[in-house]
């Protein structure tokens, strides 16, 4: 089993920045993909930004150049830099890791999720 433990949400203004984190912990061979989606009242959830066990990276196009996503491995932690931030990135955050069980299983875990609010 695997617990998601995201921090670093909140309420900011405009053009402000945040910057949120995901720690997984618990039980198992390594983690694949994490990455952050979110989810703004009445709309279904989407991609926000992925990053690969070898560093790759994909944003969506809402959020290129203003938002990064990182990883510390050693940590097991992902993060998402917010700079730039618009009314429209108000949704609440969630993170996701994809976690190899054994050399041939593969699950998919999602955090509680944190709320980020800009304000105009």
């Amino acid at each position: 089993q695997v617990q998601l433990v995201e921090s670093g949400g909140g309420l900011a203004q405009a053009g402000g920045s945040l910057k949120l984190s995901c720690a997984a912990a618990g039980s198992f061979f390594r983690i694949n993909d994490m990455g952050w989606y979110r989810q703004a009242p009445g709309k279904q959830r989407e991609l926000v930004a992925t990053v690969s066990s070898g560093g790759s990276t994909n944003y969506a196009d809402s959020v290129k150049g203003r938002f990064t996503i990182s990883r510390d491995n050693a940590k097991n932690t992902v993060y998402l830099q917010m700079s730039g931030l618009k009314p429209e990135d108000t949704a609440v955050y969630y993170c996701t890791v994809e976690v190899q069980t054994s050399a041939w299983t593969k699950r998919n875990y999602w955090g509680q999720g944190t709320q980020v609010t800009v304000s105009s």
